[in-house]
């Protein structure tokens, strides 16, 4: 039981968070959230019964800002769909490569950060597109960033949650 997941709502039913049935029981019973889904049975004790939850809304609202996606490695490979951006090839060996090399001045921004593979990263090494003769298949740009995709590797296992979450679709998978 420990080891499974408890979707936490807002108020307004946005999805917050994903905790343990432990802390999810603890803001049940404080009276600072309600069961909305019992996908996982029941916990027995001696005198009273507990719905193990699935998910839990909170009785009150809690205002923080929307979270933005930050520049990391996995962020630029999913944008670039695990495909060199100077050759094309699909791999999952690939490295981050600047377009305009920092010591020429480059920043380490969406615009300026392409997944490379580790032979077209060698060969470009510290120039640029033009000087290493090689072009771009597509310009790197700052990707729209969706909020609720943290919680989409959840809902192949947590039927139940897929309500609550907007935007999944279960023909667009979990990449």
């Amino acid at each position: 039981m420990t080891d499974t997941a408890v979707l936490v709502l807002n108020q307004n039913y946005e999805p917050l968070n994903v905790c343990n049935p432990r802390r999810a029981f603890v803001l049940v019973d404080r009276g600072k959230a309600e069961v909305l889904e019992n996908g996982r049975g029941y916990l027995r004790s001696p005198t009273i019964v507990f719905e193990i939850p699935s998910v839990i809304r909170l009785v009150y609202i809690i205002r923080r800002p929307r979270p933005r996606g930050r520049l990391c490695r996995r962020d630029v490979f999913l944008r670039d769909r695990h495909t060199c951006q100077y050759c094309g090839r699909r791999t999952r060996d690939l490295t981050l490569d600047h377009v305009i090399p920092r010591n020429r001045g480059g920043k380490h921004d969406w615009e300026n950060v392409v997944a490379a593979c580790k032979d077209c990263n060698h060969r470009k090494a510290g120039r640029t597109p033009q000087e290493a003769h090689m072009h771009l298949i597509r310009q790197p740009v700052r990707p729209s960033f969706n909020p609720y995709r943290p919680f989409y590797h959840y809902l192949e296992e947590q039927v139940e949650w897929r309500k609550f979450i907007p935007g999944w679709q279960p023909d667009l998978g979990f990449s």
